[in-house]
């Protein structure tokens, strides 16, 4: 097992509801699948807990608690739950974000734009914060952000599109400033994926069939014409977690069948 005797936060472990997995959930089952005993982080903790059910159908182990991650004491309040549970942490997997609301800038509202850096990027600073002396101690660990590849490509929305590129200057800065302490920090930047958050949201504001939203979405995508799903995040974030990537640090790695690399 390759995480075996781990102990992994996943900030986001629950998912929008609908027809397929999200990321965090597709996450903690892997991770949980390969050893870890996972805590599972959501604002919505039924939601968590019906991935602890799903991580527990499966033979493993974790718990869940329920914390607003846009704020710090709630970030806090995480990272001493999983000492008491746990008394270490050896992953923190950073898979929050949102992008709704979002606007072209003459019309981008105050609020919306503060909405969007608080989860998408300010709720990783504060995990990362606090996680931190704990992996400093322990001389050891690995600290996964998902990004996004909106950061690198041409896309409409200001704030998303920032906020993400904020998570991988984060995430490159965070690497360097905690080499010497054996921490890894690396960020995953998923393209067009089959999740509940891309679909569902996207299907009831235009009123339209989910498989019109997924057409669209997978003739842009230049591998085999077709969307990733939340298990390709999932492994990506495995290999990252693991001692396979025991020299791996400062990565922006895309999951995107090749969308970003495609120029013109």
């Amino acid at each position: 097992m390759r995480l075996k005797d781990r102990v992994a936060i996943i900030v986001g472990g629950g998912q929008t509801p609908g027809e397929t997995v999200g990321n965090g959930r597709a996450t903690a089952v892997v991770f949980a699948r390969e050893g870890a005993k996972v805590l599972l982080v959501d604002r919505d903790l039924e939601s968590a807990e019906e991935t602890l059910a799903r991580v527990k159908e499966e033979g493993g182990d974790g718990s869940c608690v329920a914390a607003d991650v846009t704020r710090e004491a709630d970030c806090q309040a995480v990272v001493a739950a999983c000492r008491e549970r746990y008394r270490r942490i050896d992953v923190l997997h950073n898979n929050v974000g949102k992008s709704q609301g979002d606007a072209e800038v003459s019309a981008t509202l105050e609020e919306s734009w503060d909405a969007i850096f608080d989860l998408n990027l300010k709720s990783v600073i504060f995990m990362c914060k606090h996680v931190l002396p704990v992996m400093r101690a322990q001389e050891s660990g690995s600290i996964i952000n998902v990004s996004s590849i909106a950061s690198l490509c041409t896309f409409t929305g200001p704030a998303y599109k920032t906020s993400k590129a904020g998570v991988n200057a984060l995430t490159q800065l965070l690497a360097v400033e905690n080499a010497r302490h054996g921490i890894r920090v690396n960020a995953i930047l998923p393209g067009l994926m089959d999740t509940p958050m891309a679909i569902e949201r996207r299907a009831r504001e235009r009123n339209v069939a989910r498989d019109v939203i997924r057409e669209e979405r997978n003739r842009a995508v230049p591998l085999r014409r077709k969307m990733g799903t939340a298990w390709d995040v999932a492994y990506a974030a495995l290999y990252l977690a693991s001692d396979e990537a025991g020299f791996v640090s400062g990565v922006c790695l895309p999951v995107d069948g090749a969308q970003s690399a495609r120029v013109g």
